[in-house]
């Protein structure tokens, strides 16, 4: 069988601890799914066709460090997956722009934006967190009944963040009615990690599961994430 194909969108670069995690950790969940897996990076400055771009890809992973070059190419990357329905992780910055993709392609808000990149946002759908959560570890339970429950095993987790941005409550509502799940939450009740309803596989999280690679440990997340995209093939 040849490997599983995971497209990586995002802009690498080394200084970025996430992405050095990014490859042991895709190789860590193999090993535990069971699975060969290959991940290809995706510059978002390189996305003008995503449909063409990621069409042979089992699965899309939207990576952490934004503001992306390109905004309108990790957008349409998210809606790609969502609307094909492979298998998406976004982390951190992934997380915050699938909520803006949702909330300008779902939703129809297309001024819909993320307050870091335009402050003047009519409509901003991330906001600044009340506390930043830059090289930050923190507690994070999930909802009974939900993905992310079942895949910790109902039971809470302590992750590792760096993060200044998070979902703005005012728009909480109204992206839960077009099937955003909130579903992961810090011991304050703040949002830390969603699932979108009727997808076979589409969560995203604040925090950088990742990280756990450097410690040279499966993360459960995404050996789930890799384990949907096997069995999508």
């Amino acid at each position: 069988m040849k490997p599983v194909r995971i497209a990586l969108v995002g802009d690498r670069s080394d200084t970025v601890v996430a992405h050095r995690a990014i490859p042991p950790a895709l190789q860590l969940a193999a090993k535990s799914a069971g699975l060969e897996v290959t991940g290809v990076w995706h510059h978002t400055s390189t996305i003008r066709d995503a449909a063409e771009l990621l069409r042979d890809f089992d699965a899309v992973w939207v990576v952490p460090a934004s503001p992306y070059a390109n905004l309108a190419g990790a957008l349409a990357a998210i809606r790609f997956a969502r609307e094909t329905g492979r298998p998406f992780l976004g982390t951190c910055g992934g997380f915050q722009h699938a909520l803006i993709e949702i909330a300008r392609d779902v939703c129809g808000a297309p001024d819909a934006d993320h307050a870091e990149t335009n402050p003047a946002a009519r409509d901003p759908v991330v906001t600044a967190l009340d506390c930043a959560l830059v090289e930050a570890t923190g507690d994070v339970t999930f909802t009974p009944g939900s993905r992310l429950h079942a895949i910790f095993g109902g039971k809470p987790a302590r992750e590792g963040y760096r993060c200044r941005y998070g979902p703005s409550p005012a728009w909480r509502t109204r992206l839960e009615a077009a099937g955003m799940r909130f579903t992961g939450f810090d011991p304050d009740g703040a949002v830390r990690a969603g699932e979108l309803a009727g997808h076979p596989f589409f969560l995203g999280t604040l925090f950088q599961p990742e990280r756990s690679a450097l410690r040279g440990e499966p993360h459960p997340l995404i050996t789930a994430f890799v384990a949907a995209a096997g069995a999508g093939r």
